[in-house]
């Protein structure tokens, strides 16, 4: 192993460590009470951690973010301690190798890791938790270095019409005629970003794996027809990974639920994933936008990530290169080997482009792009395993996992394991795939275009010895190919390049003919049936664009379609329709009424933010509108602050 990467690890990890080497915390039991629940609510808590003491040491802490405590007690007597905004700090002369129990009473109003969701508006009511990162001690003392790690046993009082979904087993629900206690039981230990609560009315499905493992798909009771695209595949998916990671999911069940406004695409908290509600969709949708590979991705987790947990950021790959990895595993399961190398294929592109720009980093560096975690990752699993051979690598990551499982690992353990599983030195591949920056792009390629005929056309294709315009015009080519050829050749677009039911080829014809001939109108005008959500908005726009006396046909024509979750074709509909001379001038207040109300609170960013956009741009953002963006600028999700604050400032 690289002695220069060994020291840099053991340096960070020196230095970031915390009081893991004199405390143990073993386990914590909390009791949750959510009574007036507001955007301000007050948690009011009971708490009670047991720990062991492995130094002599004379004082212990939790994170605690500004939260208020009565009640302290160690080994049930009254105790010294200090809160001082960011932890709980106990004094005491703690003995090694004894036992401890801490108890008190905590209240809390959290700014973060928790959101009220709805409370102040008339939307869906919510609270969810997003810890990752160190966050969780925003509403939970807990301890934000993900290198303890702690079996969490809560309960929460919540009202009586919600669904209250926790990690762990739900061991029982209490009724009373106004509210519910329900209980979760963890049976084996994790660190504290992963803990989970969501509050919400939901109804939900229940599969099992091939093992047993209870699956437990939720969904708003108002998305019944939905729940199938939404969640298709996630059994096939899940049975997968157990089989080809060689060990069993390590969790008692495994819950997946959709939740308003979420900070990013999921979260695998364990045994419960949090996800964006935008992925709940119908099956038009699903060929533009599905959950399989976040569904994946997460699960993924649950194995790498939640099982074992990276040590600090420079180990970042080992859990988001490991997701990214098994879930095109999980999809090349479900869609075949052609999708997983093209996706291999896109990936190295996004990696390309990243380091033709300068912003190619090392896999170990902990402040690299997404795309070097995740994409890179990715590729060098897939590499190292060509390297040493599928056996080898799956005795390679069976004993990693089953060596460190409910601990923490360094890139030196896996690697350790792949050697010994192999039997080959590995210190070249890692300086060259891990350590340094530089992307081994002709390596990539020449690997994938052996396995792939798709990639190797499409990069290989000599359209001076072929036929490419007959190529592009065969049925049976494969609309990468067509794409690929297309573009390279400067193919002219004629009525029977359409003739195809891929949808994404034509999606892809929607696009690139924003002038469209008057020759290609009637074909063209084809693509407004797609089952296609995105090609239907592009071709609504380019065909209301190119052919303005034809207008008040194609805006009948979508009448009524509303599009993804964010109402891609509604907004952009009813913009046109505001717009459209004398188009429905009887309906147009009520247009205007319901383009603006879709940029209030009531709904989620992704509709406000297409709604803001759309009435910025026909300069009709009026009060109802500005008051709306002023609220927007406060909203939990930075990136919709981020929009709001940008178009304020125009307005």
């Amino acid at each position: 192993m690289n002695r220069l990467f060994v020291t840099l690890c053991f340096c960070v990890n020196f230095l970031w460590g915390q009081q893991t080497d004199s405390v143990d915390f073993k386990k914590v039991e909390s009791v949750i009470l959510f009574n007036q629940i507001n955007v301000d609510s007050t948690v009011f808590n009971s708490y009670q951690v047991k720990f062991s003491i492995l130094k002599n040491i004379d004082s212990v802490y939790l994170d605690a973010i500004n939260m208020r405590f009565l009640n302290v007690a160690l080994n049930e007597k009254p105790i010294t301690y200090k809160n001082d905004g960011k932890k709980l700090i106990i004094y005491n002369k703690f003995e090694a190798s004894t036992d401890y129990t801490l108890n008190f009473l905590f209240f809390a109003s959290p700014k973060k890791a928790m959101y009220f969701v709805g409370w102040d508006n008339g939307s869906k009511k919510q609270i969810w938790t997003q810890g990752q990162g160190k966050y969780t001690s925003h509403w939970l003392p807990s301890i934000d270095d993900m290198n303890e790690k702690i079996e969490f046993d809560l309960s929460f009082v919540a009202p009586k019409d919600y669904q209250v979904i926790s990690n762990g087993k739900m061991l029982s629900k209490r009724e009373t005629p106004t509210y519910n206690l329900w209980e979760f039981d963890m049976q084996n230990p994790m660190s504290s970003y992963l803990v989970a609560l969501v509050i919400g009315k939901y109804d939900k499905k229940v599969e099992y794996s091939k093992s047993g493992i209870p699956l437990e798909m939720y969904y708003y009771p108002e998305d019944s027809l939905k729940f199938e695209p939404t969640y298709r595949y996630t059994r096939e998916m899940f049975d997968f990974l157990e089989e080809e990671i060689g060990v069993s999911y390590p969790w008692q069940n495994y819950k997946q639920v959709p939740v308003k406004d979420f900070l990013y695409a999921g979260m695998e908290n364990t045994s419960a994933t949090i996800f964006s509600d935008s992925f709940v969709i119908d099956s038009i949708a699903f060929v533009d936008k599905n959950y399989v590979n976040v569904n994946a991705h997460e699960l993924a987790h649950q194995w790498f990530g939640d099982l074992v947990t990276e040590s600090s950021g420079i180990h970042h790959w080992l859990q988001e290169g490991f997701a990214t990895y098994y879930a095109l595993l999980a999809e090349r399961d479900i869609f075949g080997d052609e999708y997983y190398y093209w996706r291999l294929y896109e990936y190295s592109q996004e990696l390309l482009e990243q380091d033709e720009a300068g912003q190619s980093t090392s896999l170990l560096d902990p402040k690299s792009s997404s795309t070097t975690f995740y994409k890179k990752g990715a590729w060098v699993l897939h590499m190292l395993r060509e390297k040493v051979g599928n056996r080898a690598f799956k005795i390679a990551v069976k004993n990693y996992l089953e060596k460190y499982q409910f601990g923490n690992v360094e890139t030196n353990d896996f690697i350790n394991e792949i050697e010994m599983a192999s039997g080959k030195n590995l210190i070249e591949f890692v300086n060259n795939w891990l350590v340094s920056k530089e992307i081994y792009y002709d390596e990539m390629i020449a690997d994938i275009s052996k396995k792939s005929l798709i990639v190797s056309h499409v990069l290989f294709m000599d359209c001076e010895k072929l036929n490419c315009e007959q190529i592009i015009e065969r049925r049976n080519t494969d609309y990468r190919i067509k794409i690929s050829l297309i573009n390279q050749i400067n193919y002219p677009i004629k009525p029977k390049t359409f003739k195809t039911k891929n949808v994404k080829f034509r999606n892809y014809l929607a696009n690139n003919l924003p002038e469209i001939p008057s020759e290609l109108q009637d074909t063209y005008e084809t693509l407004l049936y797609d089952k296609s959500y995105t090609t239907i908005e592009t071709a609504l726009f380019n065909l209301w664009q190119n052919f303005p006396k034809e207008r008040h046909k194609y805006l009948d024509k979508i009448n009524g379609i509303h599009g993804f979750s964010d109402k891609n074709v509604r907004t952009l509909w009813l913009t046109l329709a505001l717009i459209t001379e004398d188009y429905q001038l009887k309906q147009r207040k009520q247009y205007f009424k319901e383009l603006t109300d879709y940029t209030s609170p009531e709904y989620g960013f992704e509709i406000r933010q297409n709604a803001f956009q759309y009435l910025n741009q026909i300069q009709a953002c009026e009060e109802d509108c500005i008051d709306n963006l002023k609220q927007a600028i406060t909203h939990h999700n930075w990136r919709f602050r981020k929009f709001a604050k940008s178009l304020l400032i125009d307005n």
